[in-house]
């Protein structure tokens, strides 16, 4: 395993939590996530010693603990800025925050699976070339 790989891409979700709480809008941040999976796909294809699968879902759980405590710790800054997030949060019998903490291992592993994904195609379409 390639732990310092992992941790360095895992970087673009530490960005992305920032960029996502002030910047970027829920509607245009799907685009944003496949370039950066793209992008790790390749990364994880030609740096890992294997195991690529595994290297994409690991960058994503480090992503999820990155994203879900920016989200946490600037939640007030993150719902003002994303209007639909309040209307959701306002149907929830939870405290918002507790939710983003518990579905936030939800979605890092559903990412990581597509990034997992993602690294295995780009390591066979890499392999296959020589590279």
């Amino acid at each position: 395993m390639n732990w310092k790989l992992i941790f360095q891409l895992s970087l673009f979700g530490l960005v992305m939590a920032f960029a996502t709480v002030f910047w970027i809008p829920t509607s245009i941040e799907p685009a944003f996530w496949l370039i950066i999976f793209i992008v790790c796909a390749y990364l994880i294809a030609k740096r890992s010693p294997g195991k690529l699968f595994l290297h994409g879902l690991l960058v994503s759980l480090v992503n999820c603990v990155w994203i879900t405590t920016v989200h946490v710790l600037f939640y007030d800054a993150y719902v003002a800025n994303h209007p639909e997030m309040a209307t959701m949060n306002a149907t929830m019998p939870d405290h918002p925050r507790l939710m983003m903490v518990l579905m936030g291992p939800v979605f890092g592993v559903l990412s990581g699976l597509v990034l997992g994904l993602f690294s295995f195609v780009a390591g066979k379409i890499l392999r296959g070339r020589g590279v």
